[in-house]
Order: C-alpha cells, then structure tokens, then sequence
C-alpha cells in the first residue's frame, strides 16, 4: 500500500523535478485552506442544522461500534490494562443491539497482554509506537518499535507524524520515514497522528493531512491527548476535505479518527456529524471513522440505558 501511495505522489514527473516541487506539486492539487472564521460558520450551521437528528438510540450505537477503547498513562500495569479488555469482553453479546468497540489501544508493551485477555471476536488491538507522543527518537528505533508491536499481535499502529520535520518544511525525510514505518505495520493498518493542537493552523493540518496520506496512512488521527489541545472540529473538517479530494484524486478512501478529549456522546456526535456532512454515509464505517477515547464508553452506554 505504502508504495501505491507513495507512487501518487510521483508518477509521471520527470527525474530533473526538485523533492520540494514534488511535495508543492501534492499541495497544489487540494483546494486552498479556507479561513478560520469560514470554517467556524460552516461547522456552526452543520452543526445546527444536522446535530439534533443525528443525536439518536442508533446513531449512538454505532458511535460505540466505532471506539478504540484508549489507556495510555504512565501508571499503567498488566494488570490495569487486563481489567480493561475484561470489560470490553463482558460488554460482549449483553446488548446485541450495541457492537462492541473497535479497538482497544495501549503502548506496545501491554499489546501481548491485550492479545491474551481479550475474547470478543471483532475487537482489534491498537498499539502507539515510534516514539510516541513526541516521534522525536531514531527512525530505526520507530521503525523496530512498530515492527515489534505487530510481532506481538496489533492489527494497527498509530504513530505520529516527525513535527519537528514538518515545521522546518523537511517534507522529504518526513514522507520517507513514514514510508518505512509503513512497510514495518506489515499487514497492520497505519493511523498517523497529526497532533493538530501542535500544528495550530487550518494550512498546516491541511498540508500535515496531505503528507500523511501520500506516505501511507490508512487513516489520519487528530492528536495524542498528551501536552497539547486535542481535537477540535474545524481540525476534523480540514482532515475530511483533504480527505474528500484525495479519493476524487486517487479512488482510495483513508479514515479519520478524532481522539484527545472527546468525553460525552454530545461531543461525539458533533464529530459525527462533520464526518457524515463532509464525507457522507460511505465514510460511517468503524473501518473508516473511528473516535480514540476512554470515558466516553460508558457515558454512551449510560445514555443508552436512558434510551
């Protein structure tokens, strides 16, 4: 895939194109970021018009199908990490009408404990990796960290994208090690952190959004949840206009998962509700659309048992 991605990006220009023209040349075929203030009215009409009817039984249900159930502190234990897979296995058949979450995401170390506890069928195993949350170690280091995590069982990696890279306009070094994380998931799908509280621009998430879908990434994600703002949805509106284009250009669809202090099924929704404005119904798959979270299970589940 990565190499699918990658030739996007590179096909049909001659050999004397400089690297800086050829990320410039990726840029130019998406549309302009648009303004701040623009897209704070776009999102407040779509939110107004569309977050009332979308905020129902099933639509909450399907929020819940679409979770990666998170614990990433440092006081985690094996044992912490086993009572909560135990949860999401008890969860398992109570409620048919409810599926279960999407994932379950931990550091690499717990991915080996998560494997042996977790019994529910269709529940993946999510791992950070490469140097999470600041990605600033070795690139060989990133790569065997996520080589590593997928040896010991997860069905997906999500790393962040070198900021530090992408702030000096290094987009070469960038795409690339992305490439090589890539290629080390193996058959694990990529979700690549954009940590747009860091990025603080709708044109640098735009362009972030751009490298990161032309380096491979299965899915783009808003942020770690660690030293910076988390989502926010004029963020999650850039991420589904790029990704928008992206499938007119390509004929690929790449996810989108918000994470970083969504807590309430209010909160959610909203971010439901861009994704399925911008992206439409096609987009409202757990294989496409996904929100990182920890508290926000059972506050959907309690709002469930109002319902």
């Amino acid at each position: 895939m990565a190499h699918e991605h990658t030739h996007d990006c590179e096909c049909g220009h001659d050999h004397e194109t400089s690297h800086a023209d050829k990320y410039h040349e990726a840029f130019n075929k998406f549309e302009p970021a648009q303004p701040e203030e623009q897209i704070k009215a776009t999102i407040d009409k779509l939110i107004e018009k569309n977050y009332k009817a979308n905020f129902t039984p099933e639509v909450l249900k399907f929020i819940h199908g679409c979770i990666d159930l998170t614990s990433l502190t440092s006081l985690d234990t094996k044992e912490s990490i086993w009572q909560m897979v135990e949860q999401v296995n008890d969860f398992e058949g109570t409620r048919p009408d409810v599926p279960n979450v999407a994932a379950i995401c931990t550091y690499p170390l717990f991915v080996e404990t998560v494997k042996q506890a977790l019994t529910a069928q269709e529940v993946k195993i999510a791992s950070v990796a490469a140097g999470f949350p600041a990605s600033q170690t070795f690139a060989e280091v990133k790569i065997a960290e996520v080589a590593m995590a997928v040896m010991e069982g997860a069905d997906e990696i999500d790393v962040v994208l070198n900021l530090g890279y992408f702030m000096e306009d290094n987009f070469e070094e960038l795409a690339e090690e992305l490439q090589e994380i890539k290629e080390s998931c193996r058959e694990a799908h990529l979700k690549v952190i954009l940590e747009t509280g860091a990025l603080a621009t709708a044109d640098n998430i735009r362009k972030a959004s751009i490298l990161a879908i032309y380096s491979g990434a299965d899915f783009i994600k808003t942020s770690t949840g660690k030293g910076y703002p988390g989502a926010t949805l004029e963020a999650v509106y850039t991420m589904c206009k790029v990704v928008k284009t992206y499938e007119s250009i390509a004929g690929k669809k790449v996810g989108i998962k918000v994470s970083g202090g969504v807590r309430t099924s209010e909160e959610a929704v909203k971010y439901y509700t861009i994704v399925k404005e911008i992206l439409g119904e096609e987009w409202l798959t757990k294989d496409l659309f996904r929100i990182g979270a920890s508290s926000l299970v059972a506050d959907i589940q309690k709002h469930l048992i109002l319902t």
